[in-house]
């Protein structure tokens, strides 16, 4: 521990940020992984990396990223989902039909 005063302060901020820093960063990634699974709402996830990149909390680029990234893997799920309901069904074997002679 530092002997000024001072700079004790300064220690314990610094501490406190970084905690606070790291709870924002864990649960950003908690976000967007649940966003990149459908379960959460995209549009907001990519509001809270705005907000921790214009608090300094993340870089403005990785932010960018983690969105782009993110609006991509929706778009990947949304064309998924809609390829398969479109095909039609497949006809259900008879075990007849796969049994051999």
């Amino acid at each position: 521990m530092p002997n000024i005063k001072a700079a004790i302060k300064w220690t314990l901020q610094t501490e406190k940020r970084t905690q606070r820093n790291l709870d924002v960063k864990t649960r950003l990634k908690t976000l967007f992984k649940k966003a990149k699974a459908g379960t959460a709402a995209a549009p907001s996830v990519e509001a809270q990396f705005d907000k921790a990149a214009q608090k300094g909390i993340i870089h403005p680029n990785k932010a960018a990223r983690k969105k782009s990234r993110l609006v991509k893997a929706v778009r990947v799920a949304a064309a998924a989902s809609a390829a398969a309901a479109a095909a039609p069904p497949k006809p259900a074997r008879s075990k007849a039909a796969t049994k051999k002679k």
